[in-house]
């Protein structure tokens, strides 16, 4: 059977549809540009511009920007406790001088309870007037042996660093931790140690400072510089600042600063034995405590602590130091005994220093009061002062100590 097809018919049917799909096609793209281009249409907003917030400064700043003159000073001192107590001198100084920060001086065995009494009443000194509400650094000798300046009830026998160089590493930085919860318990928040001098081997008897006393980890700088690298790392875990000392070394030194000028005719700015503190100080110590000895072959006209040489060339420039630099006393040395106080504290902070350490009130008065009537009358001075005080309250900032 066959089917009949229509031809024409189907091609009027064709171009009917083409027609009408056509049109459809035309109604929706006017209806496209109509909605595109109509007012009730609204273009994308453009991103609003935010301004950038000023960043707010740093606490040690803002509290160095509140504070006064006297008090930027007074924050540069570090003062004696005699006889381990708060007396009536040392309060009178803290509120006229503004003295911020302290030390024990004496071997105490009043254990962890009593030293606490004394480091309470010491931070009860603190106020808006006296110190712009900072809190004290409170410091003690607490290296080990014979140097051990807290003792009884809730401290350890400390071993005298020689013994402490035998040790590993890792089981002095444990021991170290121990002792300096001790510290933290009795309220002492900065410790006067490790010691980094080099005592060249057999030349103990002779070396009067550091080797006689035992004082030294070890007799090269790598055994020194990893022992006081452990015995540093130990204390920061248990929340105590610590000082590196006594740069550029005592090892070799003919005499003691404590009785008379210590002379050392041997190390050079470039020496092997200063590895010891390059290695503390890449373990970021607080401080870096400088020795009150003459280099005869680094400085021959200053003592360390009155060189520039020493503390700007060699311990910022050279060695990269970055906290404070702390004297070592210069109250009552013999070694400075010859020279003013006001000279010793003028020629410290001239020449790089931050931190002056005194044994007793006297002298630290005396040098308080020369630095504010060279503040009175000389402006680049007074950069130095507020730029050593600001260094200071960013190390209190560290450990707590800062009202903000």
């Amino acid at each position: 059977m066959s089917i009949q097809v229509d031809t024409q018919a189907m091609k009027n049917s064709s171009d009917r549809l083409y027609r009408a799909g056509l049109i459809a096609l035309l109604l929706l793209m006017m209806a496209v540009s109509s909605a595109c281009g109509s007012p009730s249409a609204k273009p994308t907003p453009s991103p609003t511009p935010t301004s950038t917030p000023s960043p707010t400064p740093a606490c040690a700043d803002r509290v160095l920007a509140s504070m006064t003159s006297d008090q930027r000073i007074g924050q540069l001192f570090n003062l004696g406790l005699p006889g381990d107590v708060l007396g009536p001198t040392e309060i009178n100084l803290i509120q006229t001088d503004h003295i911020g920060s302290v030390w024990f001086v004496a071997t105490s065995t009043a254990g962890v309870a009593g030293i606490q009494a004394v480091t309470s009443a010491v931070q009860a000194q603190v106020s808006s007037a006296s110190t712009a509400n900072v809190r004290f650094f409170v410091a003690a000798n607490q290296e080990g042996g014979v140097i051990q300046a807290m003792q009884g009830p809730g401290f350890s026998r400390i071993l005298a660093a020689v013994v402490q160089g035998t040790l590993t590493p890792v089981a002095l930085q444990s021991q170290a931790a121990t002792w300096g919860q001790e510290l933290r318990a009795a309220g002492i928040n900065f410790n006067f140690a490790p010691v980094m001098d080099v005592v060249p081997p057999g030349t103990d008897a002779q070396n009067q400072p550091i080797g006689a006393l035992q004082r030294e980890y070890g007799h090269d700088p790598a055994t020194v510089g990893s022992h006081g690298v452990a015995f540093l790392t130990g204390m920061h875990q248990s929340g105590i600042a610590v000082s590196l000392k006594h740069f550029p070394g005592l090892g070799r030194v003919a005499g003691n600063t404590d009785f008379t000028t210590a002379t050392d005719t041997t190390t050079t700015a470039s020496d092997p034995y200063l590895q010891s503190f390059k290695d503390g100080i890449a373990a970021n110590p607080d401080f870096v405590m400088v020795a009150l000895a003459l280099y005869t072959k680094i400085d021959p006209n200053h003592l360390a602590a009155f060189s520039s040489i020493v503390m700007t060339q060699m311990l910022r420039n050279s060695f990269g130091f970055g906290g404070v630099i702390i004297s070592d006393d210069l109250g009552a040395t013999a070694a400075v005994a010859s020279i003013p106080p006001a000279t010793r504290a003028i020629d410290f902070l001239s020449a790089g220093g931050e931190m002056i350490i005194s044994k007793t009130a006297a002298p630290a008065d005396a040098m308080v009061q020369a630095i504010r009537a060279r503040v009175a009358t000389d402006a680049s001075f007074t950069q130095r002062v507020d730029d050593a005080a600001l260094r200071i309250l960013r190390a209190k900032q560290a450990y707590g100590l800062l009202p903000c």
